[in-house]
């Protein structure tokens, strides 16, 4: 961290305590608050953390007024409009764009690490058939910690460079494998001479019977999908993956951490969210109806995936999104499916609509990627799973960072004690 060369003075019962301000390279300062309880024995109070930095990171920045966000400097539409994932997975976690011969090595080494220990596969067989694919994956990668014991000790830089890779290439076969044995599927087991989102699409939905062959067009917009949701700073599920890792827990655990907090319908569910309000809709008739019931503030209707809570313009992911959807529905069509008929009816009626555009409710990144993995075919049920795969990267570069962090300690919150305050114990006979 770079030296203070500001202060704000806090004063406190006419008592002055000076607190040291930093800069970042881009973004609002920040106000060291660490010794305030050791000196004024006062605590901050900030429900959510929406004021309050837990740490300095080189990884991710967002500007939600300009709608801007960046992997390491590069702004996310360059990276997924010119880039693929598993580039934009070397740069966050290594921190510079690779060069032709160290992709092609990180490539081969995420390839050849795709299959899981063939024993995890009764490890998925203990769970019901109508398990949702969130608590197989929870449950599964928190597993790998039992299988995979030279890539757990966090203190050695080798094995949590295995670990990462283990990470990042497994994600994919989990979230494959935890579909294809919700739906009742053999297991497809990975290939090693096709790409990444080419290799998941592939699990997913070729069978035994009969040779699958991916769609370029529907790996590439897989591939953005993948890429427009690596990482995106400090959000609830990357926080709860650097809480648990500052305790010293494995990185299969922390992930697990992580994967068990996107399942949260306000974090990782709003594209499954959006596809429902879709279904709710129905009909391309009814559009107008929900239209005035999103404007009436009294309705507690709200259009879905419009709109977003750190990006107070546009979200800069949804114009590549949008670029992908329309070549998805170009490819496979709208006219049989309802879903994808309200979807872009939707869209255009929202977007000609001035109420919608002076309260900047555009379209976001879930909106689109939820009709994309509809139109491919996907159950909504596993719409959240391929958000954790592709935000794994994310979070292992943030623990990777904090793990590194010499100013890093057990995360330890405080609280605004509200109960009752000291009294006796009362036996039970004279309660």
């Amino acid at each position: 961290m770079a030296e203070s060369t500001k202060t704000a003075t806090l004063t406190i019962d006419g008592q002055s305590y000076d607190l040291p301000i930093y800069s970042g390279s881009v973004g609002p300062d920040v106000i060291d608050i660490r010794k305030l309880y050791g000196e004024t024995g006062l605590f901050t109070y900030d429900p959510g953390f929406t004021s309050t930095a837990a740490c300095d990171s080189t990884i991710t920045y967002i500007d939600g007024g300009k709608g801007e966000l960046l992997h390491r400097g590069y702004p996310i539409d360059q990276l997924a409009g010119k880039s693929h994932y598993l580039e934009v997975c070397y740069l966050l976690l290594y921190g510079e764009l690779p060069s032709p011969e160290q992709l092609e090595d990180f490539e081969s080494r995420v390839t050849n690490h795709t299959m899981l220990h063939e024993q995890m596969m009764n490890f998925f067989r203990g769970f019901r058939r109508d398990a949702h694919p969130m608590a197989v994956m929870v449950g599964v990668v928190g597993a790998m910690s039992a299988f995979y014991h030279d890539s757990t000790d966090i203190s050695d830089p080798w094995q949590r460079e295995v670990a990462s890779i283990r990470l990042i290439a497994k994600m994919p076969t989990i979230a494959a494998m935890a579909y294809k044995y919700t739906i009742g599927q053999p297991f497809v087991y990975p290939r090693n001479d096709i790409d990444y989102a080419s290799n998941f699409l592939r699990m997913c939905f070729a069978v035994p019977a009969e040779d699958y062959q991916v769609n370029p067009i529907l790996s590439r917009a897989m591939d953005r999908i993948f890429t427009l949701h690596a990482d995106h700073e400090q959000n609830a599920s990357t926080s709860t993956v650097r809480l648990a890792s500052s305790s010293g827990a494995n990185p299969f655990a922390c992930i697990a951490a992580g994967v068990a907090c996107l399942w949260g319908p306000a974090h990782g569910g709003a594209n499954q969210a959006c596809l429902e309000m879709l279904q709710e809709i129905g009909s391309v008739d009814r559009i107008p109806e929900y239209i005035a019931r999103a404007k009436d503030k009294d309705d507690p209707f709200r259009l879905m995936g419009f709109g977003h809570r750190v990006y107070k313009n546009f979200d800069p992911r949804a114009k590549v999104m949008k670029q992908s959807a329309d070549e998805v529905l170009d490819l496979l069509g709208v006219e049989n499916n309802p879903v994808l008929q309200v979807a872009k009816e939707l869209e255009a009626a929202a977007l000609a609509d001035p109420y919608f555009a002076d309260k900047k409710l555009f379209p976001n990144v879930d909106f689109y990627s939820g009709i994309i993995l509809e139109a491919m075919g996907f159950p909504t049920s596993m719409f959240t799973p391929i958000f954790a795969l592709s935000r794994t990267v994310g979070w292992i570069s943030q623990w990777k960072e904090m793990i590194s962090d010499p100013q890093m300690k057990i995360g330890r919150p405080r609280q605004l004690y509200q109960g009752e305050t000291l009294r006796d114990y009362t036996d039970i006979e004279n309660r």
